[in-house]
């Protein structure tokens, strides 16, 4: 017992130590939680984006897989019809934009895998290595064709039903035939004519979280060089990185409105209006790859304890400004006038800043406003000549030589901007 009270004042410091181990860390155990809830809330709201970007191919999912099981049992007497609506519902997963070359791969995978399956049951039987044999002949025979992975794939699923299921029902092969018919046809029914989506509503929503990263990291740059902050100019560089899901779900989107617009005649007066965002996917590309190139020599600008003039972060948040307005001219269908004169503005006070005197890599950010502004303008549907030219007049000609040997070594010129498009 006594040895008991003598251990229990040790325990009671060691315990003492850890509390006040733990208030020198509240702080940092603090900013982690709250970075946690930040970013499970920020997650949440991802995902009930991505669901409400999939509810329309639900819908057109559910709606095509109904209706072709209807057609195989009741029109076509189909007992058991598990091919069509797994047609159906194959054809509308497909990357929107290849529904219709989706549907001619299932018709192809289907009529290879049948050929195999019958003739290799015909001369070997059945059972298990015929049918390792008979997989294994679909996937050589199809890629040694050139064939997509899609008909790789079902010619090797339905090589493996015939060959599983001839020996239990007869007359498979055709009803398989006439299932991918139907299943892939009501399929691109339904998608024409049936429930066809707006296009334009599935571009606004893929384009939104392209460009509003775009816009929300040029803003986090811009007030990392008022703060002089390298590391939050650094965040902004990697977030921006992350960016391939955004574009890939962009590019997707307009892929297939450009197939609605085309098979749908209900869509068909939406063609000219899409012409913009299809013209507008590359440039807006190149506008994210030139701001990654301007933010990450923003960070270097900062770590090398470079001048950074007080027009350069306007001219930085005034590229973010143009995207935000760009997005939302496009959403409205406006003509996008506002976007390009901030892209504009945006170059005018990138060359007040070079006035004022900016070091190497204060020089290539200023040349990267140029280039992304370009880049923004050929995107709201100004040709690349005219962009350039009207990039030169907003920065006032600095690069045009001229004036006294001293007022041409006064500033070093900005790098030439990279060849766009």
């Amino acid at each position: 017992m006594a040895l008991a009270r003598d251990r229990q004042p040790s325990l009671l410091r060691r315990a003492g130590l850890r509390d006040a181990g733990d208030d020198v860390d509240t702080a940092r155990i603090a900013g982690a939680m709250a970075y946690l809830r930040t970013r499970g809330r920020a997650t949440l709201h991802d995902r009930l984006h991505q669901v409400h970007l999939a509810l329309g191919l639900a819908v057109q999912a559910g709606l095509a897989a109904a209706l072709a099981w209807i057609v195989s049992h009741h029109l076509l007497g189909n007992p058991q019809p598990v091919f069509a609506p797994i047609s159906a519902v194959g054809t509308l997963a497909a990357s929107v934009g290849q529904r219709l070359r989706r549907t001619v791969e299932l018709i192809v995978g289907v009529a290879v895998g049948v050929f195999l399956g019958d003739v290799l049951i015909y001369f070997l039987g059945t059972g298990g290595w015929q049918l390792g044999l008979v997989v294994t002949a679909a996937i050589v025979l199809t890629t040694f064709f050139g064939a997509s992975v899609a008909v790789v794939i079902q010619a090797a699923a339905t090589a493996v039903l015939i060959v599983t299921l001839s020996p239990s029902t007869e007359d498979l092969e055709l009803p398989r035939f006439v299932d991918a018919f139907v299943g892939g046809g009501i399929a691109l029914l339904v998608t024409a004519i049936l429930l066809p989506l707006n296009p334009l509503r599935v571009i606004n929503r893929a384009a939104r979280p392209a460009l509003d990263l775009l816009a929300g990291q040029l803003d986090v740059c811009a007030q990392a060089l008022r703060d002089r902050d390298r590391g939050t100019a650094q965040r902004a560089l990697d977030r921006l990185r992350e960016n391939k899901e955004e574009l890939a779900t962009f590019t997707e989107a307009i892929e297939g409105a450009k197939e609605t617009s085309t098979l749908s005649p209900a869509r068909w007066h939406r063609r000219s209006e899409l012409t913009h965002y299809a013209e507008a996917a590359d440039p807006i590309d190149r506008a994210m790859r030139n701001s990654g190139t301007l933010i990450r020599r923003s960070v270097t600008m900062i770590e090398d304890d470079e001048p950074v003039p007080e027009p350069m972060p306007d001219a930085v948040a005034h590229l973010a400004e143009a995207v935000r307005l760009l997005r939302h001219e496009f959403a409205v269908g406006d003509e996008p006038e506002r976007a390009r004169e901030r892209s504009l503005r945006a170059v005018s006070e990138a060359g007040r800043a070079y006035d004022q005197g900016v070091g190497f890599s204060g020089s290539v950010v200023i040349a990267q406003v140029r280039t992304t502004a370009s880049d923004l303008l050929v995107a709201s549907g100004i040709e690349q000549e005219d962009a350039n030219r009207l990039i030169r007049q907003a920065f006032g000609d600095k690069e045009k030589p001229g004036g006294s040997p001293a007022e041409q070594h006064a500033a070093p010129k900005p790098p030439a901007a990279p060849p766009l498009g």
